[in-house]
């Protein structure tokens, strides 16, 4: 079974290999008709392009700052980070968003705008578990791998991970996807 990567801002993969988050909000790219989970894990394949200092909270910004001043995406990507979908809500009004807004590295403004852009479809609040992969395989850049879609299927070369370290230990994994699930039950988002 081949691999896939979800492509997702370095500096949002950065804090989950960190440990400083296990939520990301996601609605798609501009390639795609809604954005969907189909797999349950992973690679996260960090972007750069579009990402933006403005739109990252200020501590953030200081503590991840390396990820988030590149601007290109390189052409040997390492792969250092494996997810695992723990569990995904979706998203749909202003108040559910800011119930975790404490929770993510985007500014509050910009989680807004994502969920204000197409408006049919909702944000989704995805729980990721993460580790650090070990060895780290890098992909080579390739023109299947570009443009604004969620998604990438990998080549076979990079096969399912071999020595994942978690970000967070168990506990503090529990601690940190009930603080989300919590938030979320308190916005009505969770039932």
């Amino acid at each position: 079974m081949a691999e896939h990567a979800l492509k997702e801002w370095a500096v949002a993969v950065a804090a989950l290999a960190a440990g400083d988050q296990v939520l990301i909000v996601r609605k798609g790219g501009i390639g795609e008709k809604r954005f969907e989970l189909p797999h349950r894990s992973f690679y996260l394949f960090p972007t750069y392009a579009h990402q933006r200092p403005e739109l990252v909270k200020p501590e953030a910004r200081v503590r991840f700052g390396d990820p988030l001043a590149q601007r290109d995406d390189p052409e040997r990507l390492p792969l250092a980070v494996y997810a695992e979908l723990v569990e995904a809500h979706p998203i749909a009004d202003p108040d559910a968003l800011a119930a975790i807004d404490h929770l993510h590295v985007l500014t509050a403004d910009y989680a807004a705008e994502r969920l204000r852009w197409r408006r049919k479809h909702p944000l989704w609040a995805a729980i990721l578990r993460v580790w650090t992969v070990d060895p780290v395989p890098v992909l080579e850049d390739a023109p299947s791998h570009g443009g604004c879609v969620s998604w990438i299927e990998l080549p076979p070369a990079i096969g399912a991970p071999e020595g994942l370290v978690p970000a967070l230990d168990d506990a503090a994994f529990a601690r940190a996807s009930g603080e989300v699930e919590a938030a979320l039950t308190a916005a009505g988002v969770v039932r």
